[in-house]
């Protein structure tokens, strides 16, 4: 059984390599294994796929997953399920390969878009964010104010072109 050595800042554990660990590679295809007529082979390389496999996570939400997967995995988060505005610019992310920046960037812009729908949602139940107080700018004007008033101005330039773009298509 081979160990691998994981260095913590207080101390060394010995920790079980990954085909130890009961369900690695889970996901793993033993038919499409590109390497396996290249390496050399052992005789003990695929023990780890004799398993029984675990039952498929009920799906009971949408769960965006890669075009380069025929369907979900076998586990998935359920907690932040795509909603509102963001969701949709996550849909649109995942119509594309993960290869492409037109999957991933969509996807950054969908957690910012996430921002603003959450301090909505909170003022919406009454919870008034101190934003000033939560994001530091406390902290950012006493020691960078010129970088936060940039900060804030590219923020407030890129939220007037979202919205003159999205009443300009409202008009069409």
């Amino acid at each position: 059984m081979e160990k691998i050595l994981i260095d913590t800042s207080l101390d060394r554990k010995i920790a079980e390599a990954p085909k130890d660990i009961p369900g690695w590679g889970i996901d793993a295809n033993p038919d499409n294994n590109p390497t396996h007529p290249i390496k050399n082979y052992n005789g003990a390389d695929f023990e780890r796929l004799n398993y029984e496999r675990p039952p498929q996570q009920e799906l009971n939400i949408e769960v965006l997953h890669s075009i380069e997967r025929p369907s979900v995995s076998s586990v998935f988060g359920t907690s932040t399920p795509p909603h509102g505005l963001s969701g949709a610019v996550r849909r649109f992310a995942f119509k594309y390969s993960e290869s492409t920046y037109a999957h991933w960037v969509p996807l950054v812009f969908a957690d910012r878009i996430d921002v603003v729908q959450g301090i909505i949602d909170d003022i919406k139940h009454g919870h008034f964010p101190n934003i000033f107080a939560e994001k530091g700018w406390k902290a950012e004007w006493k020691h960078n104010p010129k970088g936060l008033i940039t900060k804030i101005a590219v923020t407030v330039m890129v939220a007037s072109m979202l919205v003159a773009m999205l009443s300009r298509k409202r008009k069409a």
